[in-house]
């Protein structure tokens, strides 16, 4: 059964592609049939910029407890990053 759980917002980075590095604008993330990993559903999380292509894209498929425990080294490093005054 499809989830239809997703959001995304504007992002500012770059990812690397078969092509090479390229500047994204966009994150989604979401929750719901997976694609290629094992798991019947898992986090999907796709960098893109579609402006350049549809081959400007970053996908990502992770279990739920992997999801968790990449939340948590982000949120981990964000707190670090805010602590040594670095911007």
């Amino acid at each position: 059964m499809c989830t239809n759980i997703a959001t995304s917002s504007p992002v500012r980075g770059v990812g690397m592609g078969a092509d090479g590095w390229f500047p994204l604008t966009k994150a989604t993330v979401g929750y719901d049939h997976a694609t290629h990993s094992e798991d019947e559903h898992a986090v999907l999380i796709d960098f893109t910029n579609y402006d350049i292509g549809l081959h400007a894209r970053v996908a990502v498929e992770l279990d739920l407890e992997s999801a968790r425990a990449l939340l948590a080294q982000l949120q981990d490093v964000l707190e670090q990053a805010e602590a040594s005054g670095m911007r």
